[in-house]
């Protein structure tokens, strides 16, 4: 199957179960269509003569190695709703590609087992109202052996699908908490869903390693901006300090590109993940990966870029209407 005829099959098979509605956004879903309209908006500069014809796709973050700039965005319960052993399938065909898998909520119980797979591994944790509770979670998924940890400070109000609310048990952290978490972790701290100058300028205060830029899946608040709104600004704050991953509607390497091109290091894929595995299992996943891998080099050699480490904004052009 090329990507097209996965994403088609693995949506509708995911739309014909109950768990299809992870794949639904927020109250009017505004954030879904914006997405895609705020990708269709740039165009590429072309420089052909003189292409690389093998660009190189590998990076090195944080201590992790990796093949490719893609990389799994958090999520636990849609993988396990769709498969027997979804997270496994997941782990493995992440780790063929030469990807990084990123768990959320709730907590996989056989983190260490998931590690022990050999795919690179980051875990999340909610903002708890049982504060207690949250450091503990801390605290375990650090003894399972994660790459990173990180925390989702964009659902201090929980979470929603269309009208209905789906986490409740959230509150938002202040500086002062993410301070004393930054004590409790000793792996490289991520926090995700930074959408503004302020809330980066805080990470940077807190001492986090890096921020996921990222309207959450469009399942947390309506009428959120794409990461590429805020991109300009959130780089000029930070200042090259820590690294900035992104997600939210990438779906083919050319949207991966546009991202980098706004000084993104990681792009993370949350629904084509899913589209991989619904399609195809352990192998629909590594598939996924291994196109848009695939689309990017293609398109990196025909724009002049040698390395993903190496991208900038002059492959793009302007804005179109």
């Amino acid at each position: 199957m090329n990507l097209s005829e996965m994403y088609e099959k693995g949506k509708n098979a995911m739309l014909e179960k109950d768990y299809g509605v992870f794949l639904k956004g927020v109250e009017t879903e505004f954030v879904l269509r914006n997405n895609r309209q705020i990708f269709d908006r740039y165009t590429f500069r072309q420089r052909a003569i003189d292409a690389d014809p093998e660009p190189d796709t590998t990076l090195d973050v944080l201590g992790v190695t990796l093949g490719t700039p893609v990389i799994m965005s958090a999520m636990t319960t849609p993988i396990t709703a769709i498969t027997e052993e979804g997270l496994f399938k997941v782990a493995r065909g992440l780790k063929e590609a030469g990807s990084m898998m990123w768990t959320g909520s709730p907590i996989p119980n056989n983190l260490k087992a998931l590690k022990e797979t050999g795919v690179p591994l980051a875990a999340n944790v909610k903002p708890l109202k049982d504060r207690e509770k949250m450091l503990e979670a801390l605290r375990e998924i650090q003894e399972a052996g994660v790459d990173w940890v990180g925390v989702e400070v964009d659902s201090g109000m929980g979470t929603k699908i269309l009208d209905k609310q789906m986490v409740f048990n959230c509150a938002p952290l202040t500086t002062a908490e993410l301070k004393e978490i930054r004590k409790v972790v000793q792996k490289p701290l991520i926090l995700k869903g930074i959408l503004s100058r302020e809330d980066a300028a805080k990470a940077l205060e807190v001492g986090a390693d890096g921020i996921i830029v990222s309207n959450h899946g469009a399942h947390t608040l309506d009428y959120l901006p794409h990461p590429l709104q805020v991109l300009d600004e959130i780089v000029e704050e930070v200042g090259g300090k820590i690294v900035i991953m992104a997600d939210g509607g990438f779906r083919r390497g050319s949207d991966v590109l546009k991202g980098l091109a706004y000084g993104v290091t990681l792009i993370g894929l949350g629904r084509p993940i899913l589209y991989g595995l619904a399609a195809n299992g352990q192998e629909g996943v590594r598939d996924v990966i291994l196109s848009i891998t695939g689309e990017m080099k293609r398109t990196m050699g025909m724009l002049g870029i040698r390395d993903v480490r190496n991208v900038t904004r002059d492959i793009l052009i302007g804005e179109t209407k």
